[in-house]
């Protein structure tokens, strides 16, 4: 087996944990995976002083307008998000993370922050930034071939 081939097997098993991490922290808050999806777009838009309007956040998670609609009605009504109409365009709608959603964010990313710091702990600020490159690379391939899907 190449390199290559053990990092693509590596990164298809930490797929199905990272997955399998989603799946039981979504269960235990009773929320439905797209809604913790969601959280972590409005959670990084906010963080990035980047509006994101019900649109926006559809196409990222590839989600007809209808289902976008359900999937912010639930998280209106849980008190995760609100919309916020523009100040220059009342037509515009971006989406506000609420307290309880970045409760919410917190408690689902910190953990897991924590548990990935410590398991970098060993590894010094050269052989980190190789690998922010290769994950870099491999973000973009998989988005690329997401975007190629048919």
């Amino acid at each position: 087996m190449t390199a290559a081939d053990a990092l693509i097997d590596l990164l298809r098993r930490f797929n199905v944990e990272a997955d399998r991490f989603v799946d039981v922290f979504t269960r235990a808050h009773g929320l439905h995976r797209t809604d913790m999806n969601a959280v972590a777009h409005i959670w990084r838009a906010a963080e990035n002083s980047e509006p994101l309007t019900p649109g926006e956040l559809a196409k990222r998670l590839s989600l007809s307008p209808a289902a976008t609609t359900a999937l912010l009605g639930r998280l209106e009504r849980a008190g995760h998000i609100g919309r916020v109409h523009d100040t220059e365009d009342r037509r515009r709608v971006y989406l506000e993370m609420l307290p309880p959603a970045r409760e919410l964010a917190l408690a689902f990313f910190t953990p897991l922050g924590e548990r990935l710091r410590s398991a970098f702990a060993e590894f010094d600020e050269e052989e980190l930034a190789v690998t922010e490159r290769v994950l870099t690379k491999v973000l973009t391939a998989t988005t690329n071939a997401a975007d190629q899907v048919t």
